[in-house]
């Protein structure tokens, strides 16, 4: 500040002794007023210089100041690069906070005091259906298109949850979406969305699985009560002792069986899956399942099935022998349960020519309609359940070979028509396929082959 003053004194003495010089008091008066005139200019000019810059706060440029501006322009341009600094900071902080947000499994959307989306991540977009750049600003009720949603969000009382239909991945099987808002700051709000529709599935399965084995478990105790009850309370002839004895133990060993069939399903999904170190040769796992299903089919087909066993290349599997054996078995026994007396049952294994292993079991009975192959594995679930019962099916079968495949890697497969009866495929992956007199699995011989 010192230095301007000097500046402008020394500009008004030059112009004032100029007029002196003339002998004029008033140039000397003019020249007073030209200097302050000439001074003030250029001090607009430095000033104005100094102005462009601060409305572009672009550090790189360095305009031409001297004196007091020169200071106060170097004071400020380390000012704004600090501030620069702070916010390139708090930016990083903000994209670090956000890109968090955004991998969160839960869908998070910021509202503002009307209500209107400021921010809102991919998970919540997808969740409620909306588009996270194009909705920006928009008001949410006028999006989320849900009467109880609708109603949340105009009252104040955001301490419980609610549920709401979501944008499920086929129309057949609509999501659910748990929505609670937390208020913050001045009147926005913080929606949190999290997709329940598994949840939902599994307490409904749950509770229809709790239902179904208090249903098959209650029909033969009830049978077995009224013998027993009559037995106790009736005279009965040795022939009709016998003949009660005999359906009583039908009914004793149907339970036995489920409750064996609920074991093996609740080990099968509490264990780890089974390791590739033991090796089973297919051939004999076919030939104890088949010797299996002959003898069921005596006892419950007149006349029995023509049970055949398809000749195939020898291999051996890597996996649990027991599982194996168990899916295999309730496979070529629900054939035999389902093919009528008489009818004609193929079994086998074959390998596809991608190396996978598969086990089929092709029959000749009824077959299924369309409407009844997405729900087969399901627990219970029988298409005929009078058949069922009849022939002592627990309604577990499928759902057990489902999860033996699975557990080795594979999937179980269905095709069927009405009228010319069904296949059922248990297939392996390649990993876990050894040919005879081979110490590698079949995909390390196929990939030899490849090279040659």
């Amino acid at each position: 500040m010192t230095q301007r003053l000097i500046q402008l004194l020394l500009l008004v003495t030059l112009a004032s002794t100029w007029g002196l010089v003339q002998s004029s008091a008033g140039w000397t008066v003019a020249g007073a007023l030209l200097a302050v005139t000439l001074w003030a200019f250029l001090d607009g000019i430095r000033a104005r210089r100094l102005m462009n810059w601060l409305s572009t706060a672009d550090t790189d440029q360095n305009p031409k100041l001297s004196g007091v501006w020169a200071e106060l322009f170097e004071s400020t341009r380390k000012v704004v690069k600090r501030l620069e600094r702070k916010t390139q900071s708090s930016n990083a902080r903000l994209d670090n906070f956000l890109a968090a947000i955004q991998e969160s499994p839960n869908g998070v959307t910021l509202l503002d005091a009307a209500s209107r989306i400021e921010w809102v991540n991919l998970t919540a977009a997808h969740q409620l259906g909306l588009d996270p750049q194009k909705d920006i600003g928009q008001y949410i009720q006028n999006l989320v298109r849900s009467p109880i949603f609708k109603t949340y969000l105009s009252g104040e009382n955001f301490t419980a949850e609610i549920q709401i239909g979501g944008i499920g991945a086929r129309p057949s099987v609509p999501s659910k979406i748990s929505v609670q808002i937390h208020p913050y700051g001045k009147k926005r709000k913080l929606m949190l969305t999290r997709d329940v529709t598994a949840v939902e599935l599994a307490n409904t399965m749950r509770s229809d699985f709790v239902a179904n084995v208090s249903h098959e478990i209650r029909t033969p105790l009830t049978v077995l009560s009224g013998f027993v009850e009559t037995m106790q309370n009736i005279p009965v002839t040795e022939t009709e002792r016998q003949h009660y004895l005999g359906l009583m133990s039908q009914q004793a060993q149907r339970m036995q069986m489920l409750v064996s069939d609920l074991l093996t399903l609740s080990r099968l999904e509490g264990s780890p899956a089974p390791g590739k170190g033991d090796w089973i040769p297919a051939e004999e796992l076919l030939s104890t399942a088949m010797q299996e299903s002959r003898a069921l089919s005596t006892v419950i087909a007149q006349p029995p099935q023509a049970i055949r066993q398809m000749d195939g290349p020898d291999f051996s599997i890597s996996g649990n022998k027991s599982e194996l054996h168990s899916a295999m078995s309730n496979l070529l026994n629900n054939a035999v349960r389902y093919t009528p007396g008489g009818g004609s049952i193929q079994a086998g294994w074959c390998l596809r020519p991608d190396g996978w292993a598969e086990f089929f079991v092709k029959d000749s009975g009824p077959g299924i309609a369309a409407e009844h192959l997405p729900r087969l594995t399901e627990r219970f679930y029988r298409v005929d359940r009078s058949r069922s019962r009849e022939t002592g099916g627990t309604g577990l079968g499928l759902a057990i070979v489902k999860h033996v495949a699975q557990r080795h890697g594979g999937q179980l497969d269905v095709k069927s028509t009405v009228g010319k009866g069904s296949t059922f495929s248990m297939t392996l992956p390649p990993s876990r396929v050894q040919l005879v007199n081979s110490t590698e699995p079949i995909i390390a011989a196929l990939s030899g082959s490849e090279q040659d």
